[in-house]
């Protein structure tokens, strides 16, 4: 196999469009406390920018509250839910990405609702009475927040209007006239103020040109363009669950690149591109989300997403999500990176290696990207690459060689450089069928609906991914590193030049129970510990998280 050589000088910035924004259960849920503890832990451990979810006018927020009292009634613009579900985001560093939906109850023209939570998808009964709405809403926000705070919200008008589950009749005049209404009373608050659609989802493409050609020829405001993108099939449905197809990871990203493909030439085309949702899966209930494929699948998404939008939104951070009603199982197939209660789905791991990625990318290619730090720490993210339903199955292990720079910056170039680190610090971590896993964890333990708070705990730690660690020979500015993946993996591992540090006195071997070929003295005199490997052991060969034997100062010269 091909060793590939990374470069040492860096291509450029890691696009971070893959963090920019996550999606969310409906807002209400915000202000349940477990809700809260996970979203906690995601910016702990991740650190998105936005959260976007449906239902910020929904009925169970109480933004517009009827009052009747003897021949008088009217209506109150009510915020109460609403602050306490961006405060609970601001607090916890992530900005709303606000979707304006659904029609609360008293201003709807009709009684068709989506999800069991009923979120009404009819038209308002009165233009002026929706305008009222927003432009309360927004002037709160504004208030509340401050202009410069909320002219960093995107505010997106609805949510899938193409179809019927959400908007009535997927009427496209309809919607084109809640979009004029609703961006002019933004914008009438204040001009700088963003504002963007039509997030429609897969398949409605004939939306765009429609879409483009009156917000341009009206003069409408448009700040940027949202969409959606899922790769699977038609559900096939079993009791609490759904199995679909899935199509080849690249029908994502073609998904990303159609919005400024089909307007090239348009003066829409250059706008910045959100895709407010994304998954492989669209169903709350596909067991493919809690899996490792899932996690191997998006990965070559997450590295080359930035390559076509701005942002592109993981939906959901969390498994507390109720549009298919209140899940019967632990592992239910739910969107979320983390489960109920906390624990972490492989893909979460993907999330996580890539918020410890370096900032510079110096390669990238079908099964890795490779990048470096201010610093000079090189950190690889590889994974085995899948095809979706109709691709080659993966095979049991899948083999990567590379040969990494080490002791270069953000500035480029070290190769070969004299007087650099002799030895480097290499830790690798690992997600794949079995380990980091945690479904996998619950299957053997007999599928429990409701695990115990014992069986959590173990399922907590067996979502941990597994990890190994040595020290390498760094030769002429350079670390080979041997990767074998198992099937379906994600791996991360982190490279560090070490800085050797004399210890007077110091001689590991006069430790009881010491193994002579791996702790070694200070050779006197020359205040470097010194761990070499074997020469046929110079590189990296941790596929069932081996490590090389560290040679003594005796043993002479590595090769």
């Amino acid at each position: 196999m091909t060793r590939v050589v990374v470069p040492a000088t860096p291509l450029g910035p890691l696009p971070e469009a893959w963090r920019h924004c996550v999606g969310t259960g409906r807002l209400n849920l915000a202000l349940r406390a477990d809700y809260r503890e996970s979203l906690a832990m995601v910016q702990r451990d991740i650190g998105f920018r936005h959260i976007r979810g449906h239902g910020l006018l929904s009925d169970d927020m109480g933004v517009l509250r009827p009052w009747s009292i003897g021949d008088r009634s009217g209506r109150r613009h009510s915020f109460t839910y609403v602050d306490q579900v961006h405060d609970a985001f601001l607090s916890l560093g992530i900005r709303p990405f606000v979707e304006l939906g659904f029609m609360p109850s008293v201003l709807a023209s009709g009684d068709d609702t989506v999800f069991w939570w009923k979120g009404n998808i009819t038209p308002p009964s009165s233009w002026s009475d929706w305008t009222d709405l927003v432009t309360a809403l927004v002037r709160h926000l504004v208030d509340r927040y401050g202009i410069d705070e909320v002219r960093q919200w995107p505010i997106e008008v609805w949510n899938e209007p193409n179809l019927v589950q959400f908007w009535k009749d997927a009427d496209q005049d309809a919607y084109l006239r809640l979009y004029e209404v609703t961006a002019r009373a933004i914008k009438d608050v204040d001009a700088s103020l963003q504002v963007g659609g039509p997030a429609i989802s897969p398949g409605a493409d004939d939306w765009w040109q429609p879409f483009a050609d009156f917000v341009t020829g009206r003069d409408v405001p448009c700040d940027f363009l949202s969409v959606h993108a899922y790769a699977s099939g038609p559900a096939q449905h079993v009791p609490f669950g759904s199995y679909q197809t899935l199509k080849p990871p690249q029908d994502l990203l073609d998904q990303f690149a159609t919005p400024r493909r089909l307007l090239a030439g348009h003066p829409l085309a250059d706008l910045p591109v959100h895709v407010t949702e994304f998954n492989t899966s669209y169903c709350p209930d596909n067991p493919i989300h809690d899996t490792a494929y899932n996690a191997a699948y998006l990965a070559p998404v997450m590295v080359g997403g930035g390559d076509h939008v701005d942002s592109f939104s993981y939906w959901t951070f969390c498994d507390v999500f109720e549009e298919a009603w209140i899940p019967t199982s632990f592992f239910h197939g739910g969107f979320g990176l983390l489960t109920h209660r906390q624990v972490p789905k492989p893909t979460y791991h993907l999330f996580a290696f890539l918020a410890r990625m370096g900032r510079h990318v110096l390669a990238r290619g079908d099964d890795h990207l490779v990048c470096v730090d201010d610093e000079g720490r090189v950190t690889v993210l590889a994974w085995q690459p899948v095809g979706g339903t109709d691709g080659a199955p993966a095979h049991e292990r899948h083999e990567l060689r590379l040969s990494v720079p080490v002791g270069v910056g953000a500035g480029g170039d070290a190769d070969g450089v004299v007087g650099g680190p002799a030895t480097a610090f290499v830790v690798r971590e690992r997600v794949n069928e079995h380990e980091g896993n945690a479904f996998a964890a619950w299957r053997e333990l007999g599928r429990p609906f409701s695990p115990t708070e014992r069986q959590v705990d173990v399922l907590r730690d067996l979502a941990r991914p597994s990890s190994a660690h040595a020290a390498y020979p760094v030769v002429d500015g350079r670390v080979s590193l041997d990767l074998s993946l198992a099937r379906h993996e994600v791996t991360f591992v982190e490279v560090t030049p070490v800085a050797e540090t004399f210890h007077e006195g110091l001689d590991d071997r006069r430790l009881l129970g010491v193994d002579d070929d791996r702790l070694v003295a200070d050779p006197p005199g020359t205040g470097r510990a010194v761990a070499l490997l074997s020469g046929a052991r110079a590189h990296v060969d941790v596929g069932d998280a081996e490590l090389p034997t560290p040679r003594t100062p005796d043993d002479g010269p590595a090769g």
